[in-house]
């Protein structure tokens, strides 16, 4: 299980990272749910105690929600706005990927000032839930299109999830629940925006919709 965990963590970080050179919105989504369905199974073999009833429920529903729920809303706006690339990003595909691996290596850095939980099988948890917080904080700020921008968001809180996987024994599993319901309506809140926006505006990036005046 150890092995495995750490295998997760690692693919986990590798496609945070794809992300910032990819273009294709369609791809962005797809990676983002295959990220979702690791985080998914996580939580089954991160613990060295193994798992209980609570894990599980906590595994399902980061598998379902994450892996299928959220990327299905997120392809219908995209077919809705009939867009499928970011064309132009505020920080380019090469750059954003430097960036992304200086942050990898900031995130090692970090973790090794701090504590590591006690139960886990592997010291990998904490440093790339950092890494991967960093690269949708990037990602984020890097992109116009808004859906892009959502995507990034997702990231950052895949990482959020990450690092309250270490302390998960000690956190009621309810709270985490309730952190991704919070996720899945804001997300389909914004898929409905968007979805309004590219009629009313023609335009989803978030460039052009500064610009407007009264």
């Amino acid at each position: 299980m150890g092995q495995l965990s750490q295998l997760l963590l690692a693919f986990i970080v590798f496609l945070s990272l794809y992300l910032l050179g990819s273009s294709s919105l369609t791809g962005c989504i797809k990676i983002v749910a295959l990220q979702g369905m690791c985080l998914g199974v996580l939580p089954l073999t991160v613990r060295a105690e193994g798992f209980h009833p609570q894990g599980l429920l906590l595994a399902a529903g980061m598998f379902i929600l994450k892996g299928f729920a959220i990327p299905w809303v997120l392809l219908y706006a995209i077919r809705e706005v009939k867009i499928r690339r970011e064309m132009e990003p505020m920080i380019g595909y090469i750059p954003s990927l430097l960036i992304g691996a200086a942050l990898i290596g900031v995130s090692f850095a970090l973790a090794e000032r701090l504590p590591v939980p006690a139960g886990l099988r592997t010291s990998l948890l904490i440093p790339v839930s950092l890494a991967t917080v960093m690269m949708g904080m990037l990602m984020m700020i890097s992109r116009f299109k808004a859906v892009s921008q959502v995507i990034g968001y997702l990231v950052f809180e895949n990482g959020v999830y990450l690092f309250g996987l270490a302390i998960a024994y000690q956190v009621p599993w309810i709270i985490e629940m309730g952190v991704l319901l919070d996720v899945f309506v804001a997300v389909f809140v914004m898929g409905i925006i968007i979805n309004h926006i590219a009629r009313a505006f023609d335009s989803i990036s978030t460039e052009k919709l500064t610009r407007l005046s009264d």
